[in-house]
């Protein structure tokens, strides 16, 4: 566990799923995540992860959830994922009641900084979804750079979302950690 910021870092319990789940799906699903930038309720309906999905990567040995919590409440959380010689970053969500504040940058920054301690890595990986270009630039003025490397969008796989247009697929961003 380490304090940042005010914040404090541990990896997720299993304890912790049902929080976590309602968090990802607040940040981007729903109503609810109109009140954050980070919304994909007008691309994606339906739910964004499940409580499966949260503790496979509670479980895995090469996985961390990272959990943030600020003042005891459970603030933003992301998926590290160890794939050898890079890190992928993943299942990202900020409350949206607090994101435009600067709490993100603060958890990716602690994010790859752990990846580069825990496991060597010279790497971030990343998929977003192709049509969120304000998330994309983003994440580029973090460093990351757009690959133009597509993966499709699981059409049909409702654990994935229920797609309100045809065009969704993915693009590999990556970062440079050292």
């Amino acid at each position: 566990m380490e304090t940042t910021a005010g914040l404090t870092f541990r990896d997720a319990t299993d304890a912790d799923v049902d929080t976590l789940v309602a968090l990802v799906e607040s940040a981007y699903r729903g109503d609810d995540s109109r009140a954050g930038w980070t919304t994909e309720a007008d691309i994606l309906e339906g739910q964004r992860t499940d409580p499966e999905g949260v503790l496979a990567v509670i479980k895995s040995p090469d996985s961390r959830l990272l959990t943030v919590e600020r003042d005891g409440r459970v603030v933003a959380c992301c998926q590290l994922e160890h794939r050898g010689s890079y890190a992928y970053f993943g299942m990202f969500a900020v409350s949206p009641a607090l994101q435009g504040g600067g709490l993100g940058k603060v958890v990716i920054a602690q994010a790859e900084r752990l990846a580069v301690e825990t496991w060597g890595v010279t790497e971030m990986h990343m998929t977003v979804i192709s049509v969120r270009d304000e998330l994309i630039a983003w994440y580029e003025r973090r460093g990351y750079r757009r690959t133009g490397r597509m993966t499709p969008f699981p059409y049909g796989d409702e654990r994935f979302g229920i797609p309100q247009r045809a065009d969704l697929r993915f693009e590999l961003l990556v970062k440079p950690l050292v």
